[in-house]
């Protein structure tokens, strides 16, 4: 495939490198010859120098016939503006990273449909997701490109005296927007139907939206949940992000920042948490506020060095977890040497969700939730599938499969049965493997 990239930093940079490698042709333009000249001595690609906000500049990258434009400077207006340039000189697909959450939420304005951008991408927000999801529930999935993330999948165990135990599925009365997708019992996995009994024991996989699934834990976890103490350290997006994704009672989220300004910003704008204006590494204030009595503590500093290490000195003060974010994904592979729980890299989520839009098909497969035995594929409906224009309980599904959740623009929802699918809605489907076919047959009529 054609990409070009405008902008080669650090996000940039490593979408071209990892594109290249695996045989797309790339161009990468960006306003700094030194810059240029570093990474064309580094990766076989092509590079341009200049503006990618002007179109002359973009039809000389040969955007005009390309598969997929990424704008990936550090500036979010100059990202739209570009992105929408180029799909109004001739590229099939665009893609604009985006640090606001004001873009990103697409508050006040669908800023995609207006500025005619197929994607727009947050890698803060990616991974900021991520580390919320392992802490939530290590066993935890979130489809984080499904509605930006407003339908996730969970994993729970069912203990003896809770409310769902000798109940069937319809008994449950489970929240609107919540479907239990498969059951693990006794080492084996499958998809329960209408007459499926929950047992004790069971371990259930719930996807569902992310304002009703943490109270569907409570049908199968009975007794009060231990509230979880999480240190954050730095407050870039990532942690604003991070701190909206523990808005839970479950969690105790105090976050600490060392420039006064943004932490009285972050106090605003975050009143279900402790802002602090210190630097936890710091020992007189780890003293003071008790870092090593912390359940979790969480480096998201721009500094990958100091993430690391104040993660290492947080995990050998006694604080349980340790995690760290780090630009550099060389660094991933080495720190559960030294005792850090996860790492995470914002730039190798934003590449893989490049990836992921690369990928060609109306039916992709997403993830297992049983590893080759029940698959989640995404399904886009086009007008020439047998299904499309009927209600659910009226299309002919192959055996135990599940229409889990519907976008519609970007509103997700978990349907009903007499919800109708049409072309333009992407579904969650979950099925057996080697359903392809069959939900190609359905909904893409080829």
């Amino acid at each position: 495939m054609k990409i070009v990239v405008a902008g080669a930093g650090q996000v940039g940079r490593h979408a071209a490198e990892v594109l290249g490698e695996s045989g797309h042709s790339v161009t990468v333009i960006d306003t700094s010859a030194r810059v240029l000249r570093a990474l064309d001595e580094a990766i076989d690609l092509k590079s341009l120098h200049g503006n990618c906000a002007q179109a002359e500049k973009l039809v000389e990258a040969g955007v005009a016939d390309c598969d997929l434009f990424i704008a990936a400077t550090s500036n979010d207006e100059t990202n739209l503006f570009s992105a929408s340039l180029a799909k109004g000189v001739g590229a099939k697909k665009c893609l604009a990273r985006v640090h606001h959450s004001t873009y990103f939420s697409q508050r006040g304005l669908d800023y995609k449909r207006y500025l005619g951008i197929d994607e727009l991408l947050c890698p803060e927000f990616i991974t900021a997701q991520a580390i919320a999801r392992t802490l939530r529930n290590p066993g935890a999935g979130t489809i984080e490109n499904f509605a930006n993330g407003t339908i996730q999948m969970h994993k729970f165990p069912v203990n003896d005296d809770a409310p769902a135990v000798s109940k069937a599925l319809p008994a449950l009365n489970l929240p609107g927007r919540t479907r239990i997708v498969a059951i693990t019992r006794d080492g084996d996995t499958f998809i329960p139907t209408r007459k499926t009994v929950i047992q004790r024991g069971d371990v259930v996989t719930l996807i569902g939206g992310t304002d009703t699934i943490a109270n569907a834990r409570k049908f199968f976890f009975s007794g009060k949940l231990k509230r979880s103490h999480v240190v954050i350290m730095g407050g870039a997006s990532i942690a604003v992000w991070l701190c909206r994704a523990l808005k839970q009672r479950t969690f105790a989220v105090r976050l600490f920042e060392t420039k006064p300004e943004r932490a009285q910003e972050l106090a605003e704008k975050l009143d279900h948490i402790t802002v602090i204006n210190a630097d936890p590494t710091d020992s007189a204030v780890a003293l003071d506020e008790r870092i090593s009595d912390a359940d979790v503590f969480v480096a998201v500093t721009g500094d990958d060095e100091h993430n690391i290490l104040a993660a290492a000195q947080a995990k050998a003060s006694g604080v349980n977890t340790a995690i760290t974010v780090v630009q550099r994904s060389i660094y991933i592979r080495l720190l559960p040497h030294i005792g850090i729980d996860y790492a995470f890299s914002p730039r190798s989520d934003a590449v893989r969700e490049v990836q992921r839009l690369l990928e060609t098909g109306p039916v992709l497969e997403l993830t297992h939730i049983a590893k080759g035995k029940i698959k989640l594929y995404e399904v886009r409906p086009t007008s020439r599938g047998v299904g499309v224009g009927l209600p659910l309980k009226e299309v002919q599904f192959p055996p135990q499969t599940l229409v889990v959740a519907i976008q519609r623009e970007d509103i997700a929802t978990v349907p009903g049965a007499d919800d109708v699918i049409e072309e333009g809605n992407i579904l969650l489907v979950v099925g057996h493997h080697g359903i392809d076919r069959e939900l190609r047959k359905l909904f893409v009529g080829k």
